[in-house]
């Protein structure tokens, strides 16, 4: 799944190319694209006709349109292999093409959702009075997010037993932070990904959010972390982020720090990449 750098690349890019635009028609072409709308696919499409879309929002890796005059917004999924596409009337229709919406301004472009496994899709929700999707409640802020409390975020993180990379990827704790970007910035921290999460100081807790924040706007100035063509931007892009990872799929590679290889071991159905030297594992406790 895109993490939090991926996902607001194409927020950005639905910002300049559909914020503001009203629905004019809505074709669903594959019905697992939109099977976590209960109601079924007409009613996903008649629901959305009409309907204006107002600034495209985000909440960690989550994505969503609102529709301005219904209280409502749709919720992209983009799974594993996603995709949201800006794309002229006339171009050819992608192989894997899931959803296709029109819109009335007659400017010659519409949204495409091509979804090649089928993993991702679009539904509707309701919104709180925060404007999130009633299904992100629990979502919380991520690191980007000028609200986001770093006092409250340590106290959860000295009160949980778990260790430090599983905190990272707790949506529920802090969002928009996936594998790659975990390892990232624990190796510009020197922290083990085992870590105990009680073990961290303040300053440490500050200063691992601090590379958080780094490596994730560094991603961002780049257009994210494409390794394959799976992830793309509204204009079918891929980003380069991958060229300059430190650790994250650099496995018998030289550390930038101390040239000691980069390993991988298997962690929780996924992998963590770590410099043996930089990032000593915590010592058992007896």
């Amino acid at each position: 799944m895109p993490e939090l750098p991926e996902v607001e690349v194409v927020r950005r890019g639905l910002e300049r190319w559909v914020g503001g635009r009203t629905v004019a028609d809505v074709e669903v072409l594959h019905p697992r694209a939109v099977r976590r709308h209960a109601a079924g696919a007409v009613d996903f499409a008649a629901r959305l006709r009409g309907a204006r879309i107002g600034a495209p929002r985000r909440r960690g890796k989550y994505l969503w349109l609102p529709l301005t005059d219904t209280g409502h917004c749709v919720l992209a999924h983009l799974g594993m292999s996603g995709q949201l596409l800006v794309q002229p009337h006339d171009a050819p229709d992608e192989r894997h093409l899931r959803v296709r919406v029109r819109f009335a301004d007659g400017t010659g472009t519409e949204l495409r959702f091509v979804d090649q496994r089928t993993f991702g899709g679009l539904s509707l929700h309701e919104t709180t009075p925060d404007g999130l999707p009633d299904v992100l409640a629990h979502i919380a802020r991520d690191p980007l997010d000028p609200a986001f409390d770093e006092t409250a975020f340590h106290s959860a993180l000295r009160r949980r037993r778990s260790t430090i990379k599983r905190a990272l990827l707790d949506q529920s704790l802090i969002s928009g932070v996936g594998n790659i970007y975990a390892d990232e910035a624990l190796w510009r921290s020197r922290l083990h990904y085992d870590r105990p999460t009680a073990t961290l100081t303040r300053p440490r807790t500050a200063e691992l959010l601090g590379h958080v924040r780094d490596v994730m706007n560094a991603a961002l100035a780049v257009g994210g972390t494409s390794f394959d063509s799976l992830y793309v931007n509204v204009n079918g892009e891929s980003g380069y982020f991958e060229r300059a990872l430190d650790a994250y799929g650099r496995e018998g590679l030289p550390c930038r720090r101390c040239a000691s290889p980069i390993r991988r071991s298997p962690w929780m159905n996924r992998s963590s990449h770590f410099c043996p030297r930089c990032q000593r594992p915590p010592r058992p406790s007896r």
